[in-house]
């Protein structure tokens, strides 16, 4: 499936989604926007994991300035949520999502890939936040999801100052899980699509849809959700199967990386 705004393929059971403005470096119009809703709204059953590229040689540039058009405080308003109710189907969707970076990965295009479960980047990927200097706040749910990954003071830090960090530096604060050498970021996160895509359906839902509510609960309430989850996991047939493969000697056993 292609429109003007992404492309969409799958992969046996990974889905691919592409930003396809390269001309714009990727910018989030509300036209992208809405057309990643409808691709997670829409995913088929069969798909497990997917994987959010952007075309060319950026991830995602941010917010399309061009499309900034003079609102009054409520149309504001209704205008991010709009954002919200997009971005929470990446996070709170239907599979685990892999976002592959590589060039600008700045304001909007942050906000989207603070949305998805894990992040690959390359060593051309660069990380800002320009509202500072642009006059405006991050609207995608930024505010909520990067603190949650690099912390308060530096997110305050990059917006006030436009601070930007390299891929390395970001590495250390925590944008990216994975860095890769240039040109590699798609295959890398393909791969770890696919490895995710054999995980226990309902283990991966759990862990999109569970752990990071439980990680905002008092530890008391987090404690009695996860021994909910604990026990409606195990208690599914193919979780039964699974520790049944590993017992009986089916299953590989976890090795240390060499």
């Amino acid at each position: 499936m292609t429109n003007t705004d992404i492309q969409l393929d799958y992969r046996d059971d990974v889905a691919i989604i592409r930003l396809t403005r390269e001309t714009k470096r990727n910018a989030l119009s509300d036209g992208l926007i809405l057309a990643l809703r409808d691709a997670f709204e829409k995913m088929p059953p069969a798909i497990r994991a997917a994987v959010i590229d952007g075309e060319g040689p950026h991830f995602c540039a941010g917010l399309d300035l061009s499309e900034l058009k003079e609102r009054d405080a409520g149309q504001g308003m209704q205008h991010s949520r709009m954002w919200h109710a997009a971005l929470e189907l990446v996070q709170h969707g239907p599979v685990p999502v892999i976002a592959a970076l590589h060039g600008a990965v700045v304001g909007g295009g942050l906000e989207l890939a603070s949305a998805c479960h894990i992040r690959v980047a390359d060593t051309t990927t660069f990380y800002a936040l320009p509202e500072g200097s642009r006059g405006i706040f991050v609207g995608g749910g930024g505010s909520v999801r990067i603190p949650k990954l690099i912390g308060v003071p530096r997110m305050t830090d990059m917006m006030m100052t436009g601070r930007v960090y390299n891929a390395e530096e970001g590495e250390r604060a925590g944008f990216a899980q994975y860095l890769v050498p240039q040109g590699s970021a798609f295959d890398k996160a393909f791969e770890l699509a696919q490895r995710v895509a054999k995980n226990a359906a309902l283990t991966n839902y759990a862990l999109m849809h569970a752990l990071s509510r439980i990680a905002e609960q008092p530890a008391d309430q987090g404690y009695f959700t996860e021994a909910l989850i604990a026990g409606i996991a195990q208690s599914a047939p193919e979780a039964k199967e699974r520790v049944r493969d590993f017992l009986e000697g089916r299953a590989a056993k976890v090795a240390a990386n060499v």
